[in-house]
């Protein structure tokens, strides 16, 4: 990718910005290869690369579909519903959206019903903890001065 231009940059942003999809048509992976043709983390063959460095993109795109069992991968946009355009692959436990009146109030209601993303430590263990390891290295010398 280093040695692409910003204007090729820019196309293929702008082209995958445009053309949000999981599985893009062969078309749209030859455009983008074209504009940036040697990148190895990317979705799209680098086909106009060298052999070995196509052979690597291969490698990793297989070790990254067996590292989530072969699911499909689901990203933030994947767990917002009413997201405007909608995900193309719904996240595990995010259910279709209802735009009816109705609906959405009660997606709102159970939205506010969920408990809170807050840790059930007690406060104080991260201030003890900390402070207890450097006590204990005040008392201990873990670098004794005598060889």
């Amino acid at each position: 990718m280093e040695e692409a231009t910003w204007q090729q940059r820019l196309h293929a942003l702008t082209h995958i910005l445009t053309n949000p999809e999981p599985t893009p048509p062969l078309h749209s992976q030859f455009f983008i290869s074209a504009q940036i043709p040697c990148y190895l983390n990317w979705h799209y063959p680098p086909l106009l690369c060298p052999k070995p460095l196509l052979h690597k993109w291969a490698i990793s795109l297989f070790l990254k579909r067996l590292s989530r069992f072969g699911l499909p991968e689901t990203s933030w946009r994947s767990k917002c519903p009413y997201h405007q355009p909608s995900p193309v692959v719904l996240a595990k436990g995010v259910a279709e959206a209802e735009w009816g009146d109705e609906e959405k109030r009660l997606y709102v209601r159970q939205r506010l019903r969920r408990k809170p993303l807050v840790s059930n430590v007690h406060p104080l263990i991260p201030i003890l903890v900390p402070n207890l390891l450097l006590l204990s290295v005040f008392f201990w010398n873990p670098y004794p001065d005598d060889p």
